[in-house]
């Protein structure tokens, strides 16, 4: 993960389809470590486990700050996955995918060493439907 001037990445939009990042248009849930953007393997929060967030604590140098999108609401993440990650001193911020997103840009111009996890809004709750 670079941490340079020019590194930043700009989320410009979302829909339930995905992400509008930096003019890449993104299908889906996205994992954002800059400056690369990634599909992430999640259907719905539910989803996100130990081993999803992964490649979130394996970067270097590692990041400050992790924003998890959970798409139309906040969700409650697995106590085990936020034990991990304060365990690798990594703080989270669990907010709905369009607060999410804000938060990612605003600390993303602070260059804070910060990633995301994005689930589109009304993406998990279609899914989730399908499932029943």
């Amino acid at each position: 993960m670079k941490h340079e001037a020019d590194s930043g990445i700009l989320i410009h939009s979302y829909s339930p389809t995905g992400f509008n990042i930096d003019g890449n248009r993104v299908f889906g849930p996205c994992a954002v470590l800059p400056p690369a953007i990634l599909q992430w393997n999640v259907g719905s929060y539910r989803d996100i486990t130990e081993e999803s967030i992964s490649l979130f604590h394996m970067l270097e140098p590692p990041i400050e700050i992790l924003v998890l999108g959970t798409g139309s609401r906040v969700e409650q993440i697995n106590p085990l996955v936020l034990a991990l990650l304060k365990r690798k001193r990594i703080a989270v911020e669990v907010q709905d995918t369009p607060n999410a997103c804000a938060t990612f840009n605003f600390l993303n111009s602070e260059r804070r060493l910060v990633a995301a996890g994005l689930i589109p809004p009304s993406y998990s709750t279609a899914l989730e439907v399908k499932q029943d």
